[in-house]
């Protein structure tokens, strides 16, 4: 049992740090430098708005995380995601996304490795507790990097995401 509960801990440990201390802040960045025209704007009816990311980064973390893991009642609405077109302030979609993260961390760092090895039904799919951590790690990171690859491109800088950093 030691050895899985120090797995337990490994993987609780990467996904706080991916999620809290990498990606959330990095969106954090970009809502900042932003106004609420450019979080809006889309190359394209095919594509989405940082608002519209953030709304679905919102909507994902609550079904898998707090209602998946947390066995909070599941009322996403998937489709108003995308839908959106302008009308919530990029304050409000920080306080949303912020205040939703804050709500998923305890259910991260309370789950048990018996948990994180039973399956349950989120949307369509049979996911483990450790296939929900890393499917929603990942998700957050991907659309992360659709967040700064459009704010890089509406500003014309770096973000300095590393900056301070040796990375050789």
């Amino acid at each position: 049992m030691l050895e899985s509960n120090a797995l337990r801990d490994a993987i609780v440990t990467d996904v706080i740090v991916r999620l809290f201390d990498e990606s959330l802040p990095r969106i954090l960045k970009c809502l900042d430098q932003l106004d609420n025209e450019q979080i809006w704007w889309r190359p394209n009816e095919s594509s989405n708005s940082i608002g519209n990311l953030i709304l679905h980064l919102n909507g994902n973390v609550n079904q898998w995380i707090y209602a998946g893991l947390g066995g909070f009642a599941d009322n996403r609405e998937r489709q108003m995601e995308f839908d959106e077109r302008e009308h919530i302030d990029k304050n409000y979609l920080a306080v949303v996304l912020t205040t939703t993260m804050k709500n998923i961390r305890p259910v991260i760092e309370k789950i048990s490795v018996e948990a994180l090895l039973h399956t349950r039904k989120v949307q369509t799919f049979e996911e483990s507790g450790v296939s929900i951590l890393i499917h929603v790690t990942e998700h957050f990171s991907y659309h992360t990097g659709q967040i700064a690859y459009i704010t890089k491109m509406l500003m014309d800088k770096s973000l300095g995401f590393y900056e301070g950093i040796k990375l050789q």
